[in-house]
């Protein structure tokens, strides 16, 4: 991981690994100039559209959750804090609760 923030480029990720997460950065602080030739290198790397619309969304919503977080003036969680949350993910996905969410009714 400290690797791939110190310098992506010689990074030990894969060069499909790395097209993505340069069209991240893209997206995350130039996303009026992307183009299709930018989709077509990820769909070059083996990135399907809906991968791509992945990244995208997940990119978009840590931003908006960021300046949120910031306008808002939310106090940082402790590093026990994340560390609980991180187990409380890896068995739960990210979900609150250990509960499966309610089922919707079916349309009759």
């Amino acid at each position: 991981m400290a690797g791939v923030l110190a310098d992506l480029e010689t990074s030990q990720l894969s060069e499909p690994e790395k097209a993505l997460f340069r069209f991240v950065r893209k997206v995350n602080g130039e996303s009026v100039s992307i183009q299709p030739a930018d989709i077509e290198t990820l769909h070059r790397a083996g990135f399907s559209d809906e991968a791509i619309y992945y990244a995208i969304t997940v990119c978009a919503l840590f931003n908006f959750y960021n300046r949120w977080i910031d306008a808002s003036g939310v106090r940082p969680m402790s590093d026990e804090a994340h560390r609980n949350g991180a187990k409380r993910s890896a068995l739960h996905g990210y979900s609150r609760s250990s509960q499966p969410p309610p089922q919707m009714p079916a349309d009759k």
